[in-house]
């Protein structure tokens, strides 16, 4: 954390109105995506989409890539004999794009994340963490569940990404109520309406370098 701390002071110096420069991981229709593309074309997110990476042939998500004008790649987790070799079949190419950061926006498969990406690879996640999350819980499930345990409140997620499911430090979450009527699909509109305000916002924490993790590991801190 602190090379890439160095790192942004130094981009800092020499831009002081940086954009950060990130590559977003995807596996269908690219909502998460399409919504910091619009955020991005307002002026409104300084970050630099610098590639879109698919685990999926045909997801949905790389028409948004290629109307904005951004490079892509599929990458499909079959195509390698193990999960250390997959992890660098995404992360060598983000590094040749530059991307400082890395942003999983649906994307559905377990990755490891390298030494020099640590604290620098992001999800979000529907549901408040620790509740409702883990291997198998995407999409619809999580608001299934949510209806199903009774839960009077959800909401989303944005953390970083380590090694396990859902289990990086928390960034910020966003809450919700959960109606005595809901659907799964009325529920995930309205923490998807969550999630398309709380990733730009800690995006714009972490291209301001207003981040900090705890001595622990647990804990990000966060300054205005």
């Amino acid at each position: 954390m602190e090379r890439f701390e160095n790192e942004l002071d130094r981009m800092t110096r020499l831009n002081p109105g940086r954009q950060l420069p990130i590559a977003v991981l995807i596996s269908g229709g690219g909502t998460t995506l399409k919504n910091l593309i619009e955020r991005q074309l307002k002026g409104d997110l300084p970050i630099d989409i610098r590639l879109v990476i698919s685990s999926r042939d045909g997801a949905g998500g790389l028409l948004f890539a290629e109307e904005a004008k951004i490079p892509s790649l599929i990458v499909r987790r079959k195509d390698y004999p193990s999960p250390e070799t997959y992890r660098e079949a995404i992360f060598s190419p983000i590094r040749q794009a530059g991307a400082m950061c890395v942003v999983m926006g649906g994307f559905l498969q377990h990755l490891l994340i390298p030494t020099d990406f640590e604290h620098r690879v992001v999800n979000i996640h529907p549901s408040l963490i620790p509740a409702f999350c883990g291997q198998g819980y995407y999409g619809l499930k999580v608001h299934q569940a949510a209806i199903d345990y009774g839960v009077k409140v959800s909401g989303c997620t944005v953390h970083f990404v380590d090694d396990h499911y859902d289990h990086g430090p928390v960034i910020l979450q966003r809450a919700c109520p959960v109606m005595d009527d809901d659907s799964p699909e009325s529920l995930q509109k309205r923490v998807f309406a969550l999630e398309c305000e709380a990733l730009p916002d800690a995006l714009r924490m972490f291209a301001e370098d207003r981040i900090r993790i705890s001595p622990n590991g647990r804990r990000v801190i966060s300054s205005n």
